[in-house]
């Protein structure tokens, strides 16, 4: 194979794996297609219950920029997944309201599974919010997952 066959070869193969795959800037701008929900919490108590939740589902480091009202992690490999890439965002409604929204993309697009899906976050948000309206503090290891 000649050198100008093999550079081209070469160029096609990195860029179809740089295609496959998705990167934060993607996350940050994906916000408006993710899975958005209101909570009877404020803003502070929506911030540590997303923590604390990302936490609980073994997600990596947790990147906060809370004035601007948004966090970035990750979700390393699995069994299922190659991970995922997982932006939550903490908009406040009113003093004791705020709406939760998060995406969660597939590292490699090719891939059928993610890391943490949309609708388990928000399951596992949901437990929270009614362990904080109970009176008590979210534990360090995740309660049993309810899956209603």
């Amino acid at each position: 194979m000649s050198k100008d066959k093999l550079s081209l070869l070469f160029a096609l193969i990195f860029s179809v794996t740089i295609a496959g795959c998705a990167s934060m800037s993607e996350v940050l701008t994906s916000k408006d297609d993710g899975t958005s929900v209101n909570y009877p919490i404020g803003f502070d108590q929506s911030w540590d219950a997303a923590i604390t939740v990302l936490r609980w589902e073994d997600c990596e480091t947790i990147e906060q920029h809370k004035s601007q009202g948004y966090m970035l992690t990750t979700v390393g490999q699995n069994f299922i997944s190659s991970g995922s890439l997982i932006g939550v965002w903490v908009d406040k409604i009113d003093k004791n309201n705020s709406k939760v929204t998060i995406v969660s993309k597939r590292r490699m697009k090719t891939e059928l599974a993610t890391g943490l899906t949309e609708g388990t976050f928000q399951s596992r948000f949901a437990q929270a919010v009614e362990i904080i309206k109970s009176g008590k503090q979210l534990p360090i290891e995740a309660p049993p997952y309810n899956s209603d």
